[in-house]
């Protein structure tokens, strides 16, 4: 289990989700209820109800990932459904800067974009295991 490469990248990816929750993605000025003050805020996981469900569900499914290295099939498709919901965190998180009067986008940011990245090394290691499974199977 841990000698698979995409082991390492599954352990990456929910790392780098469950960082995201102390991690800010952009901070900035955020003006108030009564349209006068602004707030300096950062933008974090946990900022939203919805930011903070797909990441815990992003980090999560790929940590029950790991240990589904006997179902290929199963595992490849938990990867790729936890990596179409890191996708939209991604435009979760950009469309949440858009309540912000001015700001920029933090160096930490990286966290949060590298994590479907971590999921697309992992899937491709999952296809070449299947891959090296079926060709060894039509040696029998």
């Amino acid at each position: 289990m841990i000698q698979r490469i995409q082991t390492i990248w599954l352990i990456l990816a929910a790392v780098a989700a469950f960082f995201t929750l102390k991690l800010s993605f952009f901070s900035g000025n955020m003006i108030g209820a009564d349209q006068t003050t602004k707030t300096f805020q950062h933008l974090t996981a946990t900022s939203s109800v919805i930011l903070l469900i797909f990441t815990i569900g992003v980090g999560a499914a790929a940590l029950l990932s790991i240990f589904l290295f006997k179902n290929r099939k199963l595992q490849m498709r938990v990867t790729l459904a936890a990596m179409l919901i890191s996708l939209l965190n991604i435009i979760l998180y950009y469309n949440q800067t858009r309540l912000f009067a001015e700001g920029n986008y933090d160096l930490t940011a990286l966290v949060a974009l590298s994590v479907p990245v971590f999921l697309i090394l992992a899937t491709r290691g999952i296809y070449r295991d299947q891959k090296l499974v079926k060709s060894l199977d039509r040696l029998r």
